[in-house]
């Protein structure tokens, strides 16, 4: 009797396509959090912070799309592998800046590889897992993704501390540089394989009009599509109020060291890598809306938890309490709302929807920061994170009603993991 050999819910390629995003994203982690305080430290005020981060959304503000339709249309390794180029030449400005305005080229040059890499990495493990099983390969890829914010954040503060924000950058950029080498070998081999061949497409302004009008008819249709971008916006907005200000508040507020900020945050990972394979087993078992609502409720404790700690050292063990549960409540709501988008739209779209809903940045969202610093500094350093926790909590009630999934059958070719060809898992 013959027996079938079960397939694993991993496959050699899509292992390989995770050891070049950690990489990248060490490198990313290692400097995201600290942003800020880099600003701070080239004489940047709360006020011209708040700016900066205003103003570094203007480039994924036009991005965004054309990113996941350059996925769409050339491949998701491809794309990929151009983004990773302006990625590493994004790390020349951060390093040799003299003054806090020179980083919005290297954030400008950075949204071009966001661009390009953030759609495509969902796209691209939608597109190598069945339906049944979505939630759960999403829920262990992004265990073994959130390597990067356990050893990123304190790798970066304690270089920081150490040698200071200019060597710590240079180290963030090998990693980063390492991951291109990786990227451009896998694409070259995917441009001798199946996806050369069958997915690859033109670009072209008739084929961008044609994606983006089947996008935009989705999203007006009133459906779920319409739910999940009216209630993303939202909280994006709320974020964007209190996000990039946490490792000030943490420094100023908290007593928080940069190393201590850094472990702080990889507290964060920790809990979200333990708690994203439950994430995915719980979409998959009990819809996505369960994990969506259950990880905006966790994120709102959280926020209220951290914006209520007393001064003083002998506290300070509660921004580790306060991140583990946002850390809980991301790594929960992670796989839930990356498989209901693979679900919600078809195949070929999935670029442009990632692209849209990874970054959510419209003109709504765009002076979000700017007004979250004038709130920090007109109503006290708390006022912009009670904001954001009160939204993510009113988020739960559209979330639990409309985020439904039609009662149809996703396409046979999504139903079955892509076919790959050998000399890309080898290589």
């Amino acid at each position: 009797m013959e027996t079938i050999k079960k397939q694993p819910l991993l496959s050699g390629l899509l292992i390989l396509f995770l050891a070049a995003m950690i990489f990248a994203n060490v490198g990313g982690n290692m400097y995201d959090g600290l942003l800020p305080l880099y600003l701070k430290d080239l004489n940047a005020d709360i006020a011209q912070i708040g700016l900066f981060f205003t103003l570094a959304q203007i480039v994924p503000l036009f991005l965004q799309i054309l990113g996941g339709w350059v996925s769409d249309s050339l491949g998701r390794l491809r794309a990929i592998a151009i983004g990773s180029i302006f990625g590493t030449l994004g790390f020349i400005p951060l390093i040799l800046a003299d003054k806090w305005q020179w980083l919005l080229l290297a954030t400008g040059i950075g949204a071009v590889a966001r661009a390009l890499v953030g759609p495509s990495f969902d796209a691209f493990i939608a597109e190598h897992s069945s339906e049944e099983n979505r939630g759960k390969v999403y829920g262990i890829s992004q265990a073994i993704f959130m390597i990067v914010t356990v050893v990123g954040p304190p790798l970066g503060g304690w270089l920081t501390g150490s040698y200071g924000f200019k060597f710590m950058l240079f180290i963030a950029g090998v990693f980063y540089f390492i991951a291109m080498i990786m990227r451009l070998g896998m694409a070259r081999e995917a441009a001798k394989g199946e996806e050369a061949n069958s997915n690859r497409k033109n670009l072209s302004f008739a084929s961008l009009k044609t994606n983006i009008g089947a996008m935009a008819a989705l999203i007006f249709s009133g459906g779920l599509m319409t739910w999940m971008l009216i209630t993303d916006g939202l909280r994006d907005v709320s974020f964007q109020f209190s996000g990039n200000l946490f490792p000030i508040y943490m420094q100023e507020t908290g007593g928080l060291n940069y190393q201590q900020i850094g472990w702080v945050t990889s507290v964060f990972g920790i809990f979200m890598m333990l708690s994203t394979i439950p994430g995915g087993w719980l979409s998959d078992k009990a819809g996505e809306r369960v994990g969506i609502a259950s990880g905006m409720i966790l994120m709102s404790v959280a926020l209220f938890i951290l914006i209520n700690i007393p001064q003083g050292t002998q506290y300070q063990w509660l921004f580790f309490v306060g991140w583990g549960v946002a850390g809980l409540g991301a790594g929960i709501s992670g796989p839930a709302y990356q498989s209901l988008i693979s679900k919600a739209v078809p195949k070929n779209l999935r670029g442009i929807a990632f692209g849209l809903f990874s970054t959510s940045l419209g003109v709504v969202s765009l002076p979000a920061p700017w007004i979250g610093a004038q709130l920090w500094e007109r109503f006290g350093p708390t006022s912009p994170f009670k904001i954001t926790a009160t939204v993510l909590l009113l988020s739960v009630i559209p979330i639990w009603l409309k985020f439904k999934l039609p009662k149809t059958e996703e396409l046979p070719e999504a139903d079955t993991p892509v076919e790959e060809n050998t000399a890309i898992v080898t290589g």
